[in-house]
């Protein structure tokens, strides 16, 4: 059935003519003809999606999942009616293929974790007889070469050397500044995860590039199990580390977190040192790890080192959200943002009192 819906569909498409095409090279180093100005872009993966909504959200042809409207005001006006398109690959494959080809996407934008080619995903790629490239993210540095690849790939250059500007002047800040701060003066960094605070990951894993760029501050040390990650901890191990912070993925727990008497004599709880991650309208520090973390790494950094990293968190989240979102913020959504808890216990760096 699927089949034929993309048979009865492929002359739609088509390139419009090899006059308005033009040929790239991927990141995988493969040799691809593209639309000269390609106009609808369809991202089977997260990864995808994310980076190519911070080169232009207009040229989405549909999102990977439902989105929640409390973030609809930190995102471009054209998210509000991007029709959900579903996933093509990998777990939880939903892809809605009718919605797919009503579409009509003139490029597929794929993702590649270990720089290899699928040949899996080229054959049910090429039915659609749609061009499709690789970006290649094996680490958060990649970005910076992520974004000049999509400017090329979707001729928009002058934005993608802009955003990876910006992304590799964050990474040379955090590097300078850490150059100046020993190891045994740089914190001790547990990451709560699940809704007890119980699980975490260790400190090879892709869901905290963050803490090791931040100074290798992950007190869990030892080689992740699995990609998906969420290592189970017990109490007695987490007090045996007694980390300074403590970065907290769900509300539920940051809630609760101060009046559980067993958190009570670790270091981070004594000294109000407990963090929830913002993630409006998209995480910035993981799950999925995308180009937020590079607003993620600018508040770790800050918060993990006021003294050594002082800047204007405020200013540089609406500098961001303004860059890579397409929104300006306003004075509450700024406060919404770097304050998710709404909970004054713990003061994130540069809060309005």
């Amino acid at each position: 059935m699927i089949r034929r819906i993309l048979l009865s569909v492929l002359p739609m498409l088509i390139l419009s003519s090899a006059l308005s095409a033009r040929e790239i090279t991927d990141m995988l180093g493969r040799k691809v003809t593209v639309p000269e100005t390609p106009k609808k872009v369809y991202a089977p993966s997260p990864y995808g999606a994310y980076a190519l909504y911070a080169m232009d959200p207009t040229l989405l042809a549909g999102w990977i999942f439902e989105i929640d409207p409390a973030n609809y005001p930190f995102l471009h006006k054209s998210m509000q009616t991007l029709p959900v398109i579903g996933r093509v690959f990998g777990a939880g494959q939903s892809a809605n293929l009718e919605v797919l080809l009503a579409a009509h996407p003139d490029l597929i934008l794929m993702w590649s974790h270990v720089n290899e080619f699928s040949e899996k995903e080229a054959q049910k790629l090429q039915i659609l007889n749609t061009p499709f490239v690789y970006a290649v993210d094996e680490s958060i540095e990649d970005y910076t070469a992520i974004f000049k690849f999509l400017g090329k790939a979707l001729n928009k250059e002058a934005r993608g050397n802009q955003l990876s500007a910006y992304t590799e002047k964050t990474f040379t800040d955090v590097r300078n500044t850490l150059a100046k701060i020993p190891a045994d003066q740089r914190p001790k960094v547990y990451y709560a995860e699940g809704l007890d605070g119980l699980s975490t990951e260790c400190d090879d894993s892709i869901h905290v590039q963050l803490l090791k760029l931040a100074g290798d501050v992950d007190v869990h040390r030892c080689h992740t199990s699995n990609h998906k990650g969420f290592e189970k901890m017990s109490m007695e191990t987490i007090l045996g580390y007694n980390p300074d912070v403590i970065l907290i993925q769900e509300k539920i727990f940051y809630d609760k977190i101060y009046s559980l008497p067993i958190w009570a004599n670790v270091n981070a709880v004594k000294n109000k040192r407990v963090y929830l991650i913002p993630k409006a309208p998209f995480n910035w520090f993981d799950r999925p790890p995308s180009f937020m973390r590079i607003m993620g790494l600018k508040w770790l950094m800050s918060t993990l080192y006021p003294k050594q990293y002082p800047i204007d968190i405020r200013k540089e989240t609406r500098t961001f959200y303004r860059l890579f979102m397409n929104i300006d913020l306003s004075q509450k959504q700024l406060d919404e943002v770097l304050r998710p808890s709404g909970d004054y216990r713990t003061k994130p760096i540069g809060a309005t009192p």
